[in-house]
């Protein structure tokens, strides 16, 4: 099975599964479990923040993140369409009476700087208080460029208002932005605009859990206090602490070859009639289909041992369980499809319930 579903599909290697093993363990809970406070200790340097805190999620991450900045009844600002807002439960509202602002972005994920301006609220009884501004990078795959992520930020510190980076693939936006320099210095050229960041461990980097927010001592302290009340305190979770911090000494380098993979699929894709590629930056590509087929076409790679997602247009994520193989796989079912089922078939084949 070739999975392109997404990143967060990946195996932890055999050399993973290994240093899973031999952890040394202790209780989190109590602050004593070694491999936990390395890890803690490893992305706080890495992104120049303070502190930080390993989590059990990215959605719980992010929403410790906005708890700990915002109180209730403030509001915060977000893209229409970004993670925080859109895919993870309305748990700012639900469970922080945090009221979200969102608001349009274009193609690459970015508001614009007059929109942000005019969402931010003036201090009166009447309005939700706005505290904070939240960008996400990388965004459907898209690297958020160091201008805009200035602009951005310095327009919210003018305001008075917070900033929090959604992570959750920083890393990827870091490789792709590296030019010959360490990636960690790219990562802190992009995290250094922010007050807090959300990295995910369980995506590209390919440990199995994990996700850690960083930030001040004092941002850090609260969210402490929230992951607990979010049941997020684990106990000896030095195993999947491990699991992260093997993948920072071995697996950012090698992204790189997934955005590489992207490429290939998607200069693969070039000439295919019916298909238009809307993006492929880093590690994702997204597909438009013509005439309809895309639930049709996801049907017949599934049958091909190729999986991938449809929910807004065909999404492929290349990531450490895809090699050059697989891709070359997917691309000759694909180009099979759609040579060989015209859209009046696979409207025939829609309708009579086959996909």
């Amino acid at each position: 099975m070739i999975d392109l579903r997404s990143d967060t599909v990946t195996q932890p290697t055999a050399a993973m599964r290994e240093a899973m093993m031999n952890a040394p363990l202790g209780d989190d809970v109590f602050g004593d479990d070694p491999a936990v406070n390395a890890l803690q200790e490893r992305i706080a340097q890495i992104t120049g923040k303070e502190a930080a805190l390993f989590m059990p999620s990215g959605t719980q991450s992010n929403l410790c993140a906005l708890m700990a900045h915002c109180e209730r009844g403030d509001e915060y600002i977000v893209g229409q369409n970004a993670h925080t807002y859109r895919y993870e439960g309305g748990g700012a509202a639900v469970l922080g009476s945090i009221q979200p602002q969102p608001l349009a972005q274009n193609a690459q994920g970015e508001m614009a700087l007059a929109d942000i301006t005019a969402a931010i609220k003036p201090i009166d009884c009447h309005f939700a208080r706005t505290r904070l501004l939240a960008l996400e990078n990388t965004w459907n795959g898209h690297v958020m460029s160091q201008d805009y992520l200035a602009q951005a930020t310095g327009l919210a510190r003018r305001h008075g208002l917070a900033t929090h980076l959604d992570g959750a693939r920083l890393f990827n936006a870091a490789v792709a932005q590296a030019e010959g320099e360490p990636v960690t210095a790219s990562v802190r050229r992009i995290v250094d605009h922010f007050d807090s960041v959300s990295v995910c461990f369980s995506k590209g980097l390919g440990a199995p859990v994990g996700s850690a927010l960083c930030g001040s001592r004092e941002l850090i302290a609260k969210a402490l206090r929230w992951r607990k009340v979010l049941g997020g305190g684990l106990r000896q979770s030095g195993v999947l602490a491990a699991a992260a911090l093997h993948a920072l000494d071995h697996h950012v380098e090698r992204l790189a070859d997934d955005h590489a993979l992207a490429q290939r699929l998607s200069q693969g894709l070039q000439g295919i009639a019916g298909l238009s590629v809307r993006s492929a930056q880093t590690n994702i590509v997204f597909v438009d289909v013509a005439d309809g087929r895309g639930p049709a076409l996801l049907e017949a790679l599934k049958d091909q041992g190729v999986l991938a997602t449809g929910l807004i247009g065909l999404r492929f994520v290349t990531h450490l369980n895809v090699d050059a193989a697989g891709i070359d796989h997917a691309l000759a079912c694909i180009r099979q499809f759609m040579q060989t089922q015209s859209p009046d078939a696979v409207q025939g084949l829609t309708r009579s319930g086959v996909y």
